[in-house]
């Protein structure tokens, strides 16, 4: 698909990224949102971005921040949209959506739920902070010092692979009486 092709393609292709957001219908950010778009239509990410761009001018969707991460939503006007342009989204294209869109989603919550990023402040200095995240709400926040590149490495490829395990040991480790 070229970016300058018809007219209706590129409005088929914002239209459908309005009516995952609708069916989402919470806030999602960039990263989640391309990966469920690609699951349905095989968009180049480039492309994705213009038309997010051009559905933020539109104010079609909003964009905001949240724990450092930007989050897009459906607004009221995009909802309108929606309305108008549903009836361009090829069927098929809606019922690979509304059909095939729930696994999808609720894999990318369940790894979107365990979080971790480690922050270089010099050479031998890194503060690593994992998360757990749920309906957008962070239940557990850990921040940590590690000496090393590759300590920090470990440590958030530990957390992202174990959160599970080591979640319910921190909590009994804290809440323990001494």
């Amino acid at each position: 698909m070229k970016l300058t092709s018809d007219n209706e393609t590129l409005a088929e292709k914002k239209a459908l990224i309005l009516y995952i957001l609708d069916k989402v219908s919470k806030p999602i950010s960039n990263e989640a949102l391309l990966q469920l778009v690609i699951s349905i239509d095989n968009m180049n990410y480039f492309y994705f971005q213009q038309f997010l761009l051009d559905l933020l001018e539109n104010k079609y969707i909003i964009s905001y921040k949240k724990d450092g991460e930007s989050l897009y939503e459906l607004t009221k006007e995009g909802k309108k949209a929606l309305l108008l342009v549903n009836d361009i989204i090829p069927g098929i294209t809606k019922f690979r959506v509304d059909n095939s869109f729930k696994n999808t989603l609720e894999n990318f919550e369940d790894k979107m739920s365990v979080t971790s990023d480690f922050i270089p402040h010099s050479e031998n200095d890194y503060n690593v902070k994992c998360k757990i995240i749920e309906n957008n709400q962070v239940l557990f926040e850990l921040q940590v010092f590690a000496g090393t590149r590759e300590q920090a490495k470990i440590i958030s490829n530990n957390w992202n692979n174990n959160a599970e395990k080591l979640y319910p040991k921190i909590l009994e480790i804290l809440t323990k009486k001494s």
